[in-house]
């Protein structure tokens, strides 16, 4: 896919959206879940852990605390021995209780939708929120982790930005809304096996013609 002098940024996103099209046209989180409880659960735990870790959990803690009322009426001691090999796990007990308890107390046990609602939960930041509305409901919520942050910056979707929210802006002002909820998916699992941190996969990356970073490593 070579690139074209004087690319402008609205066609660097056509571009890529485009390609990302054709060659990942399903792309989804790679966390387990069966309904809106569990994938909240599963993202609250996957912070600064993997998801393939957090896949190794979550089957005994779902087993065991399946409703928001189950985990609401749990201690965080007896949540930490099934979450122990996760990353945090102490905050994260506390942060699951909390939760579990404000869902119920709250909003009658159900996931609300609304992303400032979502950030009034124990454990629920921006990111978190943001995946909940676009996975579960399909709004246009685009969460920026830290592979979304690195992939934007590098590509050159991005342009020193500071912050997972100053990126989530700009992405979102150039993806076409419909696209939004797919293209966080596109950008984390880009980031996650083509565009890792330490040693990003260049030879291997089909968006190598669209990328600044590329473009400076080849001078």
């Amino acid at each position: 896919m070579p690139e074209r002098n004087r690319m402008t940024k609205k066609e660097r996103y056509e571009r890529l959206i485009a390609y990302f099209e054709k060659e990942r046209p399903q792309a989804e989180t790679e966390l387990v879940y069966h309904d809106p409880f569990q994938l909240l659960v599963a993202v609250i735990l996957s912070a600064q852990c993997t998801d393939k870790r957090v896949n190794m959990t979550t089957p005994a803690l779902f087993a065991a605390y399946p409703t928001p009322q189950a985990m609401a009426a749990a201690t965080p001691d007896e949540l930490f021995e099934y979450i122990h090999s996760i990353s945090y796990p102490n905050n994260k007990s506390r942060h699951l209780v909390g939760m579990a308890q404000k869902l119920v107390s709250d909003f009658g046990g159900e996931v609300p939708c609304d992303i400032d609602e979502l950030q009034t939960l124990p454990g629920v930041g921006r990111k978190t929120a943001n995946v909940i509305a676009s996975v579960v409901f399909g709004l246009p919520a685009l969460a920026v982790d830290t592979h979304v942050f690195r992939v934007a910056n590098r590509i050159g979707l991005t342009k020193n930005s500071k912050s997972p929210l100053q990126t989530e802006r700009e992405l979102v002002k150039y993806i076409p809304e419909d696209k939004i909820p797919i293209a966080h998916h596109w950008l984390i699992l880009h980031g996650r096996y083509v565009c890792q941190a330490r040693k990003p996969h260049c030879t291997e990356c089909g968006i190598s013609g669209l990328c600044d970073y590329f473009k400076l490593k080849s001078k």
